[in-house]
């Protein structure tokens, strides 16, 4: 999948870096930035075009959060993808999972956006971690679109902003 994304062009890669992100959030553990480097060739300026990528990526990450969302309250810790994570040879989820309920209890909605704004760090376990924690979907899903869009703007300013993608 990331190496559909990494050559996905026109607007049907549009829809690449939208399925890509929907699964991210729900699904797969991979980077989600790896979007910013989609070859789009929309015909848009370069910065229409990351704006655009951006845009779809979060909405897809959002979408994907819901289902995730849902997913979390009707099976809480069950999830395949967590307990594969689990025994992988990695402790990343359970410190993950501890970071995340810690940010959660402590800051609510606020905290899936600011844990989400944090580069390279999977979405999948926040995601799945404050699906069983929260109830409220709407809050949820806006918290997650606010994240999507802080991680971006994040590794933006990490790498020196839209100038150096384009």
């Amino acid at each position: 999948m990331v190496h559909a994304v990494e050559t996905a062009t026109g607007w049907t890669g549009l829809g690449i870096v939208f399925v890509y992100s929907f699964l991210i959030a729900f699904i797969l553990p991979g980077p989600s930035e790896i979007v910013l480097v989609a070859p789009l060739e929309l015909g848009l300026s370069g910065a229409a075009t990351l704006a655009l990528i951006v845009l779809v990526s979060a909405v897809g990450k959002t979408v994907g959060s819901i289902v995730a969302f849902r997913v979390g309250q009707g099976v809480k810790h069950s999830d395949p993808v967590v307990q594969r994570l689990r025994r992988s040879r990695f402790n990343v989820i359970e410190w993950s999972e501890k970071q995340t309920v810690r940010i959660a209890r402590k800051w609510g909605y606020a905290g899936l956006a600011l844990a989400l704004s944090v580069p390279f760090f999977p979405d999948t376990v926040s995601i799945y971690a404050f699906a069983v924690l929260e109830e409220d979907d709407l809050k949820f899903a806006l918290a997650t679109f606010a994240g999507s869009l802080g991680r971006f703007l994040v590794v933006l300013a990490l790498i020196g902003g839209p100038a150096t993608l384009l």
